[in-house]
Order: structure tokens, then sequence, then C-alpha cells
């Protein structure tokens, strides 16, 4: 074979053996990146597959996802407690005196109450009013009544301190809150406010025990025989009082102009810590206007049951109603429109006095 020839057949051969293997070679690349999405594949179905069970939540699961993940568990989606018992408020004394439920010819709902004309002292309506019972917040007016006897600055400001704030757990004063002896005493008449309360019987000279000392001289002075004040707030039991005894104590208090203005005040917005708060009136026939009311206080315990008492006037007759150990959130107050629908139907010298309170 000529020299010529053999070179090009030699060419041939080189070039033909270059070809093939670069063709294995793209073979064998397209293979691998065909396994690989093979692999990507099985992985997002299983990653899916997991992901439509329910698993637990990672504490790593904001963390970036360059860590190995852990492998996720199921959550059980049925939990088994002990359940606690349920606990029953206990009843109140009135209940456990047999008194609640009792009929009577207004068909109040609560287990006592009383009329009584403010001019004449004439009792319109009485019931089960001689039994002493706890009277929760309507201890409030005495401690209103000791507070502004003792003529302390009004306008001297009150820091509400650990013990203020350990005497009820729930309320807006926060320890540290700084008050005037005045908004103090407007919040523990208008919305009840425990704290407030407490505070100012804690800035009486002597403290806590000489300022109750003092409201049960105050109960003495005016004929309340049959009550006894143990704290400023009302929510310890040991505050009881009978009817005939409230309407003594609200005729007392009803000559206290600041008592009267701040206890039908439908609403008060004050700054504390810097951050407006509004406080309603606990009674919702002040805020509603439903009635015309000179006086009033509300008061709650289990002990006490739902309490009410108001001076208000009906067919310009200025009437002391006492309602205590009420059935019900509102049922105090639905007590208070049936007396007031009642004497409104009475004509005008006909009513018919049981006696007269002494």
């Amino acid at each position: 074979m000529h020299l010529n020839q053999f070179c090009r057949v030699c060419l041939c051969w080189i070039f033909l053996a270059a070809f093939t293997c670069q063709a294995q070679s793209s073979q064998t690349a397209s293979n691998d990146k065909k396994s690989k999405a093979k692999t990507k594949a099985a992985a997002t179905a299983n990653t899916k597959a997991n992901n439509a069970a329910p698993v637990a939540p990672s504490a790593n699961s904001t963390k970036s996802s360059s860590k190995t993940a852990k492998k996720p568990r199921g959550v059980r989606v049925t939990v088994t407690r002990n359940a606690a018992p349920a606990v029953e408020a206990r009843p109140s004394f009135a209940t456990a005196l047999g008194l609640r439920g009792q009929r009577d010819e207004l068909s109040l709902k609560s287990s006592v109450a009383i009329v009584v004309n403010q001019n004449t002292k004439e009792v319109y309506f009485e019931k089960n009013s001689s039994v002493s019972l706890p009277i929760a917040s309507i201890t409030k007016l005495m401690t209103a009544m000791v507070v502004l006897d003792s003529q302390q600055p009004l306008d001297e400001n009150l820091t509400i301190n650990a013990e203020d704030a350990y005497i009820y757990k729930h309320s807006r004063l926060a320890e540290g809150t700084v008050l005037s002896r005045e908004d103090a005493l407007h919040l523990a008449l208008m919305s009840s406010e425990n704290r407030a309360a407490y505070t100012l019987g804690r800035h009486y000279p002597g403290g806590i025990p000489a300022f109750v000392d003092a409201m049960n001289r105050k109960a003495k002075e005016i004929g309340m025989d049959h009550s006894h004040y143990a704290d400023p707030t009302g929510l310890l039991s040991e505050n009881v009082s009978s009817a005939e005894d409230l309407v003594r104590m609200l005729n007392a208090a009803y000559q206290y102009k600041m008592i009267r203005e701040f206890s039908t005040w439908p609403d008060l917005t004050m700054v504390i810590r810097n951050r407006p708060q509004k406080f309603l009136n606990t009674n919702r026939l002040v805020r509603s206007g439903d009635m015309d009311i000179g006086l009033q206080k509300t008061g709650f315990i289990n002990a006490a049951g739902k309490c009410l008492v108001m001076q208000a006037r009906v067919n310009n007759t200025p009437l002391l109603l006492v309602f205590l150990d009420s059935v019900g959130t509102q049922s105090r107050f639905a007590d208070a429109v049936r007396v007031r629908d009642w004497y409104s139907h009475i004509p005008p010298g006909e009513v018919q006095p049981i006696r007269r309170l002494m």
C-alpha cells in the first residue's frame, strides 16, 4: 500500500476511535443526569409523603436548612388526662340558713330585701330583713364615710404597694400605681376597686387595724347594732349586716355629697401608669339611666351572693332599697325594677306601711 494511503487509513481509525470515546462519555453523563433526577424525584416524593402526616413542631424549624433534618415523629391525636374534679362554689350564708328560694308577693330573686321611705322611715316591703349576712362590697360605703370623716387630704397621693396588690389579685391598679386619695375613693365607690379601698384603709392613721375599729365605731354611732366590719373591701365574709342596718347606713351615707356623686358616676377614664384606663360603674341601672338613683353600691362574694343597696326616687318618694343574696348576675337589678314598678302603680296616699323603722 502506498504510504499516503496508509496514513489516511490510520487517521480515519484515529478519528473513529475519538468519536466513539466521546459518544460513550456523553452517554455516561446522560445516564448520570437521569440517575440524579430519579434520586431527587424520589427524595421529593418521600418529603411530600412525610409532610402529609402530622409531625411534631421542631424547635429547629427556623434554623438553616443546610443541617441534616431530624427524622419526623408523629403526634398523638388523642390525649388522655385525669380530669380535675369540678370545684363547686360554697353556698352563700343565706342558702345555708334556708333563706334562698323563699317566695314573696313581688317574686323577688333576692333572699333578703327591704323597701323603706327615706323621709318617714316607714317600711313598705320586707323579706328576712333582720338576719345578719355577709354584705361583700357594700362595705365600701362604710369605708368611704370613715375616710371622709378622717378629713385626710383628698389630693394626697397614695401608692399601691405589695400589700394592696396581694389583697386582690385581679386589678388594673398594678403595684406601683400612684393615685390621689380622691381618685381611690372614686374608684372604690363607682367600680368597686378593691385595691383602691384597701389602700385607703392602709393609709389611715394607725393602718388597717385602726381603720376597721373606726368602721365599727361608726356603725354603732348610726344604730347598726347587728353589723360587724373586718376589712375595708368587703372581701372577708366577716363583714356582716342586716337589711335593717343597711337602711341606716344608706341614710347616713346619703348625707355625704361626694359619696352620692362618686357612687352614681357612670364611668371614668383615668391615666394609670401612662395608659388611659376606662372604669365602669358596677350598677347597670346607673349606666343605663333606668332609675332616678341618688346613691348606690353593689357587692358580691360567694358567701354573700349578689347584693345591691340604693337610694332611688320613685313617684317623687325617696326610697331606700336593700337586696341581699340575689340569684343570678342581673337579678338584683331586676328586683330593683320590680320594686319600682310595684311602687309606681300604687296610687298616692294608698301605700300601706308595714311598720316604722326605729
